[in-house]
């Protein structure tokens, strides 16, 4: 901190100036080396795609999926087709159309039920209402 010092460190030396004029610097990278894997290339895996069956829902999701995969809207269709008639939605059936693992298919079969909204007729509706009223009072 002290003024002497920084007048030394911003002082001009003529003589290393001098000197730092002929020194030349060179600098090149080392030729880069590509390792030989001894003929040996792993082969480029491309994933396969498949369109998806949408249907008339085909504006709700992806055009297009990878094969042993299958999109939310194909998911949901698939479960609901299973629900419906599961004597024609047999597991094997979907794997086949969905191009997808039979264990995987019997695993999404086994875990995965869509929900279904049951409307009540208004009668049990009024019926519903009164007797939590009831419990209320």
């Amino acid at each position: 901190d002290s003024p002497e010092i920084k007048e030394e460190v911003l002082r001009k030396d003529d003589r290393f100036l001098s000197l730092l004029k002929d020194v030349y610097v060179e600098s090149r990278d080392p030729p880069v080396k590509v390792k030989d894997g001894g003929g040996e290339r792993l082969p480029c895996k491309q994933e396969e795609k498949r369109l998806t069956k949408l249907g008339h829902l085909d504006t709700l999701d992806v055009k297009k999926v990878s094969k042993g995969k299958i999109s939310i809207v194909e998911a949901l269709t698939l479960l609901n087709n299973h629900k419906l008639q599961p004597q024609i939605w047999t597991a094997e059936k979907i794997a086949v159309e969905y191009s997808l693992e039979l264990k995987e298919v019997n695993s999404l079969l086994e875990f995965f039920i869509p929900f279904t909204v049951q409307e009540f007729p208004k009668e049990t509706k009024k019926a519903i209402v009164s007797h939590n009223l009831k419990k209320l009072t």
